[in-house]
C-alpha cells in the first residue's frame, strides 16, 4: 500500500518521540541530527506534540553564541497510558507517563482454571480500577492489551488463543462494556507489542531492519522495517516458531510436524531433558528450566546434550529467518532465553555459519535482551501511544499559517 503524506508524518512523529523520550532534555537541532529528518520539518512535528499536550519546553540551553535553543521533554505531568500483559498464569497491569517510565504496577495473578473470557476480563477490570484509584484523577489516554495467540487488531477479537481455546472472542468490545473508560483500547499479541516495546525503549531503536525472537511455552519472531511493525496481511506474520524444518518430525501443537516450536518450545526441550533425566518432570516448567538451566552450567552430560541439540535446532531455525529477512539486527527474548543465559547465545553463534549465506550473516548483530523491564507491558502502551498520536486530526493535518 502506498504511504501517504499523513502516514509519513506520523512515523517521522514517531521517529520524533522515540528519540525525545530515549535522550530528554534535547533541542530541535539535536532531534534533527539523531532522525535526518531537516530541522524544519521537526519544529513543525514538535509544535503538533506540544499542541497535543505529548511534549513541553523546559528551559534553554547556550547555543554557542546564537539564541538559546528551547530544551524539549515528555510532558510527563500530563495524561498516562496503560499496558497490560495477559499471560496464562498472569494479568499484569503498568501505567506510564508519556516519558514511559512506570507510575503504577499491579499484577493479578491466574488461576490455570482461569481461562474463560469473562474470568481474564475480570482481572484487568479489577486492576485498572485498582490503578485509577492512584492516579489522582490524571487522564487515561489509552489502553494497551497484549493477548495470547492471534488477534485481529482492526476488529478487537482474539481469533485464536489455543491455550485456552479461545475462538473469535470480541475481547475489546466486552472490555469496553465493562469498563467506565474515555480513552481507546488496542488489543494485540504479545510478538507484536515486545516489538512495539523493543523499537520505543530497546535495542531495535533506530534499526531498519528488525526479528525479535521469542523463546517461551511457544515461539514466534516479532518484525520491524523501517521503524514500523510488519503485521502481514491478516496480523499473522511472524509465525516463524511453525515454519518445518522436518517433514518427519515431531506432532506441533499447531497440527503439522516437524516445527520449529515443536524441538525448541519449553515442552519440547523439557521432553528432550526428560528423556535423559526424571528432574525435567518435577515443579513448573519455569522451575524444570531454571533446574536444567543449573545442570547446564554444572557441566553435566544429559544437560549439555539437550542444550546441544537445541542449539542445533534453534540456529538452523534463525539461520532460516536470516536466510529469507537479512535483518541488521535479531533480539532473542522470553523466559527460556532468560532461564538458559547468556551462555546461549555462543551456541548458536558458534553454528549459524553452518546454515547462514555469508551474506546475510556478515550484516548481522544477534543480542540477548537484558532489559529488566516488561517489554510486553511497555510495548502494549507505545502501542496506545501510537494510536493516541494517530487519532488526532490535528497531526499532520492542520494547515499551518
Amino acid at each position: 500500500m502506498k504511504s501517504t503524506s499523513r502516514d509519513i508524518r506520523i512515523r517521522n512523529c514517531f521517529s520524533v518521540l522515540r528519540h525525545l523520550i530515549a535522550d530528554s532534555p534535547t533541542s530541535r537541532q539535536q532531534l534533527a541530527r539523531a532522525t535526518d529528518l531537516s530541522v524544519a520539518t521537526v519544529s513543525n512535528l514538535v509544535t503538533d506534540l506540544i499542541e497535543l499536550g505529548v511534549v513541553v519546553e523546559i528551559g534553554r540551553e547556550d547555543s554557542g553564541g546564537g539564541r538559546p535553543r528551547a530544551l524539549l521533554a515528555p510532558n510527563t505531568g500530563g495524561g498516562v497510558l496503560i499496558g497490560v500483559d495477559v499471560a496464562e498464569t498472569y494479568v499484569q497491569m503498568e501505567v506510564y507517563d508519556l516519558g514511559l517510565s512506570v507510575l503504577e504496577r499491579v499484577e493479578e495473578r491466574l488461576d490455570t482454571s482461569e481461562n474463560s473470557p469473562g474470568a481474564v476480563l475480570g482481572h484487568i477490570v479489577d486492576g485498572v480500577k485498582a490503578a485509577r484509584e492512584r492516579l489522582d484523577g490524571r487522564p487515561i489516554l489509552g489502553l494497551g492489551v497484549s493477548l495470547p495467540g492471534q488477534v485481529d487488531v482492526a476488529g478487537g477479537v482474539s481469533t485464536f488463543a489455543p491455550n485456552w481455546n479461545w475462538r473469535d472472542v470480541p475481547f475489546r468490545d466486552l472490555l469496553e462494556q465493562r469498563l467506565d473508560l474515555d480513552a481507546p483500547i488496542y488489543l494485540d499479541n504479545p510478538l507484536k507489542t515486545v516489538t512495539v516495546g523493543e523499537l520505543w525503549f530497546g535495542d531495535g531503536r533506530g534499526v531498519d531492519r528488525l526479528a525479535v525472537v521469542n523463546l517461551g511455552t511457544g515461539c514466534g519472531a516479532g518484525l520491524a522495517f523501517g521503524g514500523e511493525l510488519y503485521r502481514g496481511a491478516s496480523n499473522a506474520a511472524g509465525e516463524w516458531g511453525h515454519t518445518v524444518i522436518d517433514l518427519e518430525g515431531p506432532q506441533c501443537r499447531c497440527g503439522s510436524r516437524g516445527c520449529i516450536e515443536a524441538y525448541i518450545g519449553a515442552p519440547a526441550i523439557l521432553r528432550q531433558w526428560g528423556e535423559l533425566d526424571e528432574r525435567a518432570a518435577h515443579g513448573s516448567q519455569d522451575e524444570a528450566m531454571a533446574a536444567l538451566a543449573a545442570a547446564w552450567a554444572a557441566g553435566e552430560p544429559a544437560a549439555a546434550a539437550t542444550i546441544e541439540s537445541v542449539a542445533v535446532k534453534l540456529s538452523a531455525g534463525l539461520a532460516n529467518l536470516v536466510n529469507v529477512l537479512n535483518p541488521d539486527l535479531v533480539v532473542l527474548i522470553g523466559w527460556v532465553t532468560r532461564a538458559l543465559g547468556d551462555r546461549l547465545l555462543p551456541e548458536i553463534e558458534s553454528r549459524l555459519p553452518a546454515y547462514c549465506l555469508d551474506a546475510t550473516l556478515g550484516s548481522l548483530q544477534l543480542k540477548v535482551n537484558h532489559q529488566r523491564r516488561n517489554m510486553v507491558g511497555l510495548g502494549a502502551a507505545a502501542l496506545a501511544l501510537e494510536g493516541h498520536l494517530s487519532r488526532i486530526n490535528t497531526v499532520g493535518a492542520r494547515a499551518r499559517r
